[in-house]
């Protein structure tokens, strides 16, 4: 996770972060599960702020980046500040309102364990950002955060991720 923290501070990209499943996967594998295994990464999320270009293009740059910087890694970095072009036609729903920066994106990730992101600061301490607190992630708790996730959509990735597998110490609370 170190060296992923590094890459994504030395590629350039304002203000990114790492976090969702990426950070979930990493502090339930070893607290409920049966360890961390880099190999079952699916993904590494890296959400970055820049207002300036909301292209889609942006995003496909900024994960060929982060792939230049250190190959055969599942990157998938999304500008967060151009969330709201294009949310509402992949998920669904009316269209959503721009957010105003890393934290408010964060707080809408579709769990409150998955709502976490990290990043290194300039002198090589990891920042985190986490609007619910670090209670359900650290806890093994598996709970929609209804900021932006429909009920619909909740209950689609409680059955996709299936968490009671692959954590078996992990409480699913039942979207509802």
């Amino acid at each position: 996770m170190m060296q992923v923290l590094a890459t994504v501070h030395d590629s350039g990209l304002p203000d990114a972060w790492v976090g969702a499943g990426a950070v979930r996967d990493l502090v339930w594998g070893q607290l409920y599960g049966h360890g961390f295994d880099p190999a079952d990464v699916h993904d590494i999320d890296v959400a970055f702020y820049d207002p300036d270009r909301l292209d889609w293009d942006r995003n496909e740059h900024a994960t060929a980046l982060l792939a230049a910087a250190w190959p055969g890694q599942p990157w998938e970095a999304r500008n967060q500040a151009a969330i709201h072009t294009w949310f509402h036609h992949r998920f669904g729903g009316d269209p959503v309102a721009p957010f105003a920066s890393i934290q408010e994106a964060v707080a809408s990730w579709p769990e409150t364990a998955t709502a976490v992101a990290a990043r290194l600061d300039h002198d090589g301490t990891v920042d985190l950002c986490a609007p619910y607190g670090l209670d359900d992630l650290l806890a093994g708790i598996w709970r929609r955060n209804p900021a932006r996730v429909t009920l619909a959509e909740s209950r689609a990735r409680l059955a996709r991720h299936q968490p009671r597998q692959r954590w078996p110490g992990v409480n699913v609370i039942t979207p509802s």
